[in-house]
Parts: C-alpha cells; structure tokens; sequence
C-alpha cells in the first residue's frame, strides 16, 4: 500500500508557494517520456511534415508514423485533416540537426552547417570559427558533450 501511495504522490499537484518542480515530479514525468526514443524513419518523417505537405495526401513515411508522433505529441492533425509539427518536434528536430552537425566538424572541420546550427554551437562554445575563415573547430566542450551524447546513444 505504501509504494503505491508514494507512486500516486506526483500526481498530486504543487504545493501553491513552490516555485521549482520538485523531485517527484521530475520523476513522473522521466516515466511517462521513457518511450521517446525515434527512429531515423520517424525523423524522416517529421521533418517532411516540416517542409510542407505539398499534395492532399501525406507520402507512405508519414502515415505510416503519423499514429505514433501524434501520440508523443510531436505531430498534430488539424481540422481539415493537415498535419502539422508542434513546438516540441520543431525543438526536437533542431536538437537532432545540433548532433549532426556536432558529428559533422569533428569529422571535418570544413563541413557546412546551417546558419542557426552554427549560431547556436558558437554561441554555446562547442564549436570555434577558424582563424583562416574556412570552417570551424571542434572545442573540449564540444567534444565532452560528443562523448555524451554517444555514451547515451542519441
């Protein structure tokens, strides 16, 4: 009765003077977000729902995941039947292009990146402009948070 009791307690609200989310419902919310891991098809899929359906009817990659991103509230259909990507795909896509293009210049230093990834990686120190103007570097930041990001398998 006990466990159960303390597994219920984050879905009681917030005490009224707290300002932070406290640790249960941190904890509740790892629970419920546990299944959020995409497949490239999955990515492929939101990202054309990005660019623009352009014909009536969505192509085979979209609907065959548009059940699942609507469920993890990545994709949203509206009332005329179009779908469209929410806020949290929209971040979820600029994350993923960030690692790519993280993967990128370590790779290769001369690798393009997009305008808003570059701007980003700068503005965070995980990348460095080369002195010549060709290109960027890779910092110890960056690659630390590389290392990361492969330890976790993103």
């Amino acid at each position: 009765m006990l466990a159960a009791a303390t597994e219920w307690s984050c879905l009681l609200p917030m005490r009224s003077g707290a300002r932070t989310m406290g640790a249960e419902h941190l904890a509740f919310y790892g629970k419920v977000m546990k299944n959020e891991k995409l497949t490239t098809d999955e990515y492929d899929a939101l990202e054309q729902v990005a660019r623009g359906i352009k014909t009536e009817r969505p192509s085979a990659c979209v609907a065959r995941n548009a059940k699942r991103l609507s469920g993890l509230k990545l994709l949203s259909y509206a009332r005329d039947g179009r779908l469209s990507i929410t806020e949290k795909a929209q971040q979820l896509l600029f994350v993923r292009r960030c690692i790519m293009g993280l993967r990128a210049v370590a790779a290769d230093p001369l690798a393009k990146l997009y305008t808003d990834v570059a701007y980003f990686l700068g503005k965070k120190a995980h990348i460095l402009a080369r002195a010549d103007g060709q290109g960027h570097d890779i910092s110890d930041k960056g690659r630390d948070s590389l290392a990361d990001i492969d330890t976790l398998g993103l």
